[in-house]
């Protein structure tokens, strides 16, 4: 599609207002669309350079289909992330029958939620009893890994509350939909016992309670007889994910010490992901902005945010800021395109997330927003993966192929 110099499209947004006119219909007319846009500056995607990105499905697999349960597997974040580091996913557990229908559109083994399993972490004694009659077993060989939501720790959400307000969120262990949920998974964790295990949720995990609700949690798996690395907040960036990105990783094994991976030098800029074309219409419709909106997003420089609309647009020569989920309720809302004045598309925001562009997000548009920014990046999931093949397994399968 042409793009539009600036002048024309200034001329066009003008007509849109004055004449009432959709803007999306304005652009039709005139033989363009949204991703004709240009902002002031008219930047270009070929006027820089960026590092090449190695896809997740490019990566070298180190593990030889070791076993793993997920659970609070949301869109499937980890279950990639392991995949590709040569970990073998056999089941799903899942709450949300949207979330379920991604990961089997997605070639899920074995989703253990709705709309034939409920999925319900709360009532993990019915969890445990529905894996058991899976076949799952005590002292299972794999691993078992899982983010328990986490409203009820995050300090994005708390932003929107007053503190001295009864709406204020930041209530951690106590919240009685979501609080308990680590402690179950837990209970899980210690049923079956896992060589390993990785318990991913929020930075605020760590200071929620002073931090005494996540040492208690720790001490239970020690006791357990776990070996349980400090929980650690680690910046995805940090680690090859184009995106800041700050997630609290608890890991514990019952051999081996784990550590957590090397961090990379130079952070990969959002410009590595985005900069390629995306070939596949899936989930890559962009939103019909009014022209309103667009006449404040395209005098935007890098980085700077619309204020009204609460949006930022993206500096390709950075990691992107976090992609923000929504509630399961509702739609995310994603940042501005860098080269574009427009929100980006679903795809584009999992691009940022790492997700390969053939990776399937079901239902509507913004619960596919909400998936994607809920997700945990696949590549933060395979970098882990991997140092727990080499903490827990390695020298046990190179023993085997000596």
């Amino acid at each position: 599609m042409e793009r539009l110099s600036y002048t024309h499209q200034k001329e066009l947004l003008e007509q849109s207002i004055k004449n009432e006119i959709p803007f999306e219909e304005v652009l039709s007319n005139n033989g363009f669309d949204y991703n004709s846009l240009v902002y002031s500056d008219e930047a270009k995607m070929s006027d820089f350079s960026f590092p090449d990105f190695v896809p997740i499905n490019e990566r070298k697999a180190v593990a030889p289909h070791i076993p793993c349960v997920s659970f609070f597997s949301g869109a499937g974040g980890l279950d990639l992330g392991f995949k590709h580091a040569g970990f073998d996913t056999i089941f799903d557990v899942e709450i949300n029958e949207m979330f379920c229908n991604t990961l089997r559109a997605n070639g899920a083994k074995k989703v253990l939620g709705p709309p034939d399993f409920s999925g319900n972490m709360q009532d993990f004694d019915s969890v445990i009893a529905r894996l058991e009659a899976e076949g799952l077993q005590k002292n299972f060989q794999g691993v078992f890994h899982g983010g328990p939501p986490c409203q009820s720790f995050s300090i994005a959400a708390n932003q929107r509350f007053s503190k001295s307000g009864e709406n204020f969120k930041r209530t951690g262990f106590h919240h009685e939909k979501y609080g308990n949920l680590l402690f179950c998974y837990i209970n899980v964790i210690i049923h079956f016992m896992p060589e390993a295990f990785l318990i991913e949720n929020v930075d605020g995990l760590l200071t929620i309670d002073g931090g005494v609700q996540a040492s208690h949690a720790c001490e239970l798996l020690q006791a357990a007889g776990y070996t349980v690395a400090t929980p650690t907040v680690v910046n995805a960036a940090d680690f090859g994910v184009p995106q800041k990105r700050m997630r609290t990783i608890i890991v514990g094994s019952k051999k081996g010490k784990f550590t957590f991976p090397k961090k990379i030098k130079n952070h990969l800029p959002a410009g590595s992901v985005l900069s390629s074309p995306i070939l596949t219409a899936e989930s890559n419709v962009p939103r019909n902005h009014k022209a309103e909106s667009i006449m404040r997003y395209m005098i935007l420089e890098f980085g700077k945010r619309d204020k009204l609309g609460r949006v930022d647009r993206v500096n390709p020569l950075l990691p992107s800021k976090t992609i923000i989920a929504g509630g399961t309720g509702g739609g995310g809302r994603s940042h501005l395109h860098p080269f574009i004045p427009r929100t980006m598309t679903v795809r584009e925001c999992a691009r940022l997330q790492t997700f390969p562009d053939d990776y399937i997000f079901t239902g509507p548009m913004a619960r596919q927003f909400t998936q994607v920014g809920n997700a945990v990046p696949p590549l933060l999931g395979y970098m882990m993966a991997c140092a727990i093949y080499e903490a827990v397994y390695e020298k046990r399968y190179s023993s085997m192929a000596s």
